[in-house]
């Protein structure tokens, strides 16, 4: 019997604490093994390829006359913000068509956040930040959707190019109201002054010797000697120093540095520079006119005929933070897009939002991103499959992928569904386990960015491809 008791008193003492929780109802708790046997993977196909058909008629142009530019814009949250997925697809792009520069590029380090690799920006000057995300506070946010302001009239921005396969002929600048807030400098030159000065000459007192003796070396008074170091006796203490007064003179050189502006043309969206030869740093300084300075982005280019690819994305972000800021779209323009791709709505989820509501706030976002870019095409991504705050199923991933497929022929955009080709609602811990994602289940591992980034060209290039053996017929 006691020992029964035991046995009961132990288990109480050091079983698991188990604590009362609330269960929000609107949230699937995961069981893994289920998961697992509903895993599948949707085709890697662009759907509504028609309403792409002006895009792939450019990439025609250059592919078979190795002329001109075909322009990307990919906008979206922090999938996109770093780069990682955007990278692949541009390089795999720029490997078939040609490289035309990297595109859209921001100082993401100044403002504090991460960013793109392939250029490097430092700056001798602290700068503000606010983001699209925050609320409204009179910041110019832009372009970017982060704000860099300064009041600083003494700043320079020193602009590296890490890849060289990015090294540019032009370079944009984007500023509020395309106000010219900035001018450009090569590397600075060193400027050297002359001048001649008193020569200072500085003598070690040595044991046993006088303020008189020192004075007769040097062939001037000992009234003179006191004066110059402010003795008010004839004590001195060895190793101690003395400056001794001369009339002689000697030559000091003053170095400082000065930079060597360049010639900026302006346009309806931006003021830039060009250069015949290929460039690998520059630097951005303040416009003596200006008095506060504003940055919404830069623009990189070559004369190599081919793809840029601009990519935009801000941590948190979702289409109402976009919506709620005119400036965005006003400036996206500058970057003279044939295709737009948008990447939306992982944030929307776990706001919990309905279907209808997101299907709303991306509308909007499309019809403000079309009404400024008449010329240009677009296609819409699902989110990527992620799990609720990592327990739970994303069952508004799912609801949003359905709804984009369904009205893509509606809104006359293409569509692609990153959630089912990469394993949909239960795929998720497969993904895990295959190194894809990280430990949040919500964002992905480099090497899963690279796997979206790949699958997205594979895809295009596919849809071009059979655009071509279309249009031979």
């Amino acid at each position: 019997m006691w020992s029964k008791l035991f046995i009961v008193l132990f288990g109480l003492l050091f079983s698991p604490t188990v604590t009362a929780q609330v269960v929000d109802s609107t949230m699937v708790e995961v069981d893994t093994l289920d998961m697992e046997s509903k895993v599948s993977y949707g085709e890697n196909a662009i759907s509504n390829t028609k309403a792409l058909e002006k895009f792939f008629e450019k990439l025609y142009l250059l592919e078979t006359t190795k002329t001109g530019k075909v322009r990307v814009v990919h906008i979206g949250d922090s999938h996109i913000q770093a780069d990682l997925f955007t990278g692949v697809i541009r390089k795999n792009l720029q490997e078939k068509f040609g490289n035309g520069g990297l595109g859209f590029s921001f100082p993401h380090n100044l403002a504090r956040t991460n960013g793109s690799y392939f250029m490097r920006y430092s700056s001798n000057a602290d700068w503000n930040t606010h983001k699209i995300t925050k609320e409204r506070n009179g910041s110019p946010v832009g372009l970017s959707g982060i704000s860099l302001t300064t009041k600083s009239k003494g700043f320079a921005v020193e602009i590296n190019v890490k890849d060289n396969n990015y090294q540019f002929n032009t370079m944009k600048i984007v500023t509020p109201g395309n106000a010219a807030q900035f001018d450009m400098a090569t590397s600075s030159k060193t400027i050297v002054l002359e001048s001649n000065v008193p020569k200072k000459i500085v003598h070690k007192i040595k044991n046993g010797e006088a303020i008189s003796t020192i004075a007769d070396k040097y062939n001037i008074s000992v009234a003179e000697l006191k004066k110059a170091n402010g003795l008010k006796s004839d004590k001195i203490r060895a190793g101690k120093t003395l400056k001794i007064p001369t009339n002689e003179m000697q030559k000091r050189s003053v170095k400082h540095s000065e930079f060597i502006p360049l010639p900026l043309t302006q346009d309806a969206a931006t003021h830039s520079f060009y250069s015949e030869t290929l460039m690998d740093k520059i630097y951005l300084i303040p416009n003596k006119s200006a008095s506060t300075f504003a940055l919404n982005g830069l623009i990189f280019e070559k004369n190599e005929p081919g793809i840029t690819y601009s990519a935009i994305g801000v941590n948190g972000a979702k289409a109402s933070d976009y919506n709620k800021c005119p400036m965005f779209f006003d400036q996206v323009p500058a970057l003279e897009a044939d295709l737009i791709i948008v990447s939306l709505g992982t944030n929307e989820t776990f706001d919990k939002m309905p279907v209808q509501d997101y299907m709303n706030q991306l509308s909007t976002f499309l019809s403000n991103i079309k009404a400024k870019n008449p010329n240009a095409e677009v296609l819409v991504m699902s989110t990527p499959p992620s799990l609720l705050y990592r327990r739970s199923l994303n069952r508004f991933a799912d609801d949003y992928a359905r709804a984009i497929n369904n009205q893509a022929v509606a809104g006359n955009h293409a569509s692609w569904d990153l959630f089912a080709i990469m394993g949909g609602m239960y795929g998720v811990n497969r993904n895990y386990r295959q190194g894809l994602m990280s430990g949040d289940k919500v964002h992905y591992t480099k090497a899963g960015y690279e796997k979206q980034g790949a699958l997205f060209s594979q895809a295009l290039i596919d849809a071009y491809e059979n655009f071509k053996a279309t249009k031979k017929k």
